[in-house]
């Protein structure tokens, strides 16, 4: 992941000539520099945008300041425009949580008429071992979630987006519930393997990884109406915000909350359970990038040419070059409402913990 993208030509002086010229005022493309590994196909969706791609320009014996600024060519992430909202999409979205908790509620976790309890019963007659049973709900979730995922680009062709997004959110919300509930009440079975909870720094450690966490989670602009399937849902390519420190902030995300919750609970269940969610958003990792590549072709080639996976190793090899207002890209209300959200997360987690054990999964 260190190979850098050329973008900018190295010129000589021209001691012959009285004053420095300008070699090019006109941004000239980069292609020879691009992988080609991925032919184009005339089933394959083109871009949303036509395919910008600068060299860095300079004049002459000039200073670093003449350099022009290189454009995204993915999406701004985190980018929500208050002005653009309407109100009527936000009651619409408000009736579908309500209607999509309400079924999720009689269907799935009310134990008298829901199947969620019958479906942890049924794995947990595979095995009495609350570590297998909690990588079998890992490798169920996995499965159909990236499986669906997967099979985005044909079912979108076939029933629509959001008809889709709605198969896809009904399939694996219940599958999550599951796995975190039984995760929640089975937290501290298994065999105890070490015992760090009386340490004093620990739990402000784990704590501050957990609240990072969430940042990397959550990285682009979570837009609640295409989640609702209110606004037609788009497979998005971010190149701002947490992108610029790693490709796959998700996946970051989600390492870093297992090894928080391993350090702390210390026993086999944990580590079963990091297991399988981290080797899950490893898979990730791949079939992301290669549906991208499908879907985007070369301006995905660009995007991956100066990020990384590995986070701020982009931007230790040179490859990302962050604007001198970085920290604008953050202070945005997305962000904002995901520090809200994960701060209420933490002080709720006795209202979560009662909640499960109520459902004696």
């Amino acid at each position: 992941m260190a190979t850098s993208i050329l973008l900018s030509s190295p010129f000589s002086s021209l001691p012959h000539l009285p004053k420095p010229q300008i070699i090019s005022s006109r941004p000239t493309p980069i292609f020879p520099y691009l992988k080609h590994s991925i032919p184009f196909s005339s089933t394959r969706q083109l871009p949303l945008k036509p395919l910008r791609i600068f060299r860095k320009i300079s004049a002459v014996g000039g200073s670093d300041a003449s350099v022009q600024e290189e454009p995204l060519v993915g999406e701004d992430s985190a980018e929500f425009d208050l002005a653009k909202q309407k109100i009527s999409s936000w009651i619409y979205f408000t009736g579908i949580l309500g209607v999509v908790l309400l079924v999720l509620d009689v269907a799935w976790i009310d134990n008298s008429t829901g199947y969620g309890k019958v479906f942890i019963d049924a794995l947990s007659g595979v095995s009495d071992s609350p570590e297998v049973v909690m990588i079998l709900l890992i490798l169920i979730f996995a499965t159909v979630h990236s499986g669906l995922a997967s099979l985005r680009d044909t079912g979108e062709r076939l029933i629509g987006e959001r008809a889709f997004r709605v198969l896809f959110a009904g399939t694996s919300l219940p599958l999550a519930v599951s796995t975190v509930v039984y995760f929640i009440n089975h937290r501290y079975d298994g065999v105890q393997l070490w015992q760090l909870q009386t340490v004093p720094w620990i739990h402000h450690l784990v704590g501050l990884s957990n609240f990072i966490s969430f940042l990397f989670l959550y990285p682009s602009t979570f837009n609640l109406l295409e989640v609702a399937a209110v606004d037609k849902p788009k497979m998005h390519l971010w190149e701002s915000g947490i992108m610029r420190i790693t490709r796959h902030p998700q996946m970051v995300g989600q390492v870093m909350w297992c090894l928080a919750h391993t350090v702390w609970i210390g026993n086999s269940v944990a580590v079963a359970a990091s297991i399988g969610l981290i080797g899950h958003h490893l898979f990730g990792v791949w079939n992301g990038d290669r549906r991208l590549a499908i879907r985007y072709g070369e301006e995905f080639e660009v995007v991956k040419s100066r990020t990384s996976v590995i986070p701020f190793a982009a931007i230790l090899d040179g490859r990302q070059k962050l604007p001198n207002d970085y920290y604008k890209e953050f202070i945005r209300l997305p962000y904002l409402t995901i520090t809200a959200l994960t701060l209420g997360a933490y002080f709720a987690h006795p209202l979560m913990q009662a909640a499960s054990f109520r459902l004696h999964w």
